[in-house]
């Protein structure tokens, strides 16, 4: 199953940068963006486990149907230009080899563009950054170490809609929450700080997610279940 699914997110990144030559018709900013959802949507097939879960926001979606997942943020700047313009051609292509291939935004150069790529772990790839909960307190499922966050880092989290949960520490524009899943469906996401695998705070932050009171509360509802001691936990929402 593992094999199954590797090769089918190869052949929906080569599938995201491919033209569309059948369209006759010019197509609109709207119907644009209704086919990069459906794109988009393709990604967390399968994985939305439960009604309450998180979709990747919105102006994310471009990163998880990039081949090789440039910032979203980045993306969505170079998107503006795009559907301003009057090219029938897919955004991707446009970007990297239509006629978009010379814009070079003051905002965003070229060069942090596409230096900027948010690795998307596979099923193999995620196992590194599973943590089950052993006696109260935070353990690596694969290696066995107590999670043990960096002072001066931060350390972020998702839930998946299986209830797995996924800690590593985040590096902008390299690594985030959308890496865990490869931009599937969370049940919670946020920060997190622990020493010696206990919980000393989370919060309810995800700019890849938007994660609602509602998700978070999941996640203090799973740590809760699997006997986390909350009691001065720091649980409060802050900016990044």
């Amino acid at each position: 199953a593992v094999v199954v699914e590797e090769l089918w997110w190869k052949e929906l990144e080569l599938a995201a940068l491919e033209p569309n030559r059948t369209k006759e018709k010019p197509e609109t900013a709207l119907s644009r963006w209704a086919r990069a959802g459906t794109k988009a949507a393709k990604v967390g097939k399968g994985l939305l486990k439960d009604e309450k879960a998180q979709k990747l926001a919105l102006r994310h979606w471009l990163e998880a149907i990039d081949p090789r997942h440039r910032y979203g943020h980045n993306l969505h700047l170079y998107y503006d230009v795009w559907s301003g313009s009057e090219s029938t051609q897919p955004f991707f292509f446009w970007l990297d080899i239509g006629d978009g291939k010379e814009v070079n935004l003051t905002k965003c150069p070229r060069t942090l563009l596409q230096r900027q790529c948010i690795t998307y772990l596979g099923p193999k790839e995620r196992q590194a950054y599973e943590v089950v909960v052993e006696d109260g307190k935070l353990v690596n499922r694969q290696n066995k170490n107590l999670v043990e966050t960096i002072e001066g880092t931060k350390w972020i989290f998702v839930l998946s809609t299986t209830r797995r949960l996924y800690i590593g520490q985040k590096q902008k524009g390299r690594f985030q929450h959308s890496s865990f899943l490869s931009g599937a469906a969370i049940t919670a996401a946020g920060r997190i700080v622990s020493h010696g695998g206990v919980v000393e705070a989370v919060w309810p932050y995800s700019g890849h997610y938007l994660p609602t009171e509602e998700n978070f509360r999941e996640f203090i509802g799973f740590l809760r279940e699997n006997h986390v001691d909350l009691t001065n936990v720091e649980m409060n929402a802050i900016d990044d």
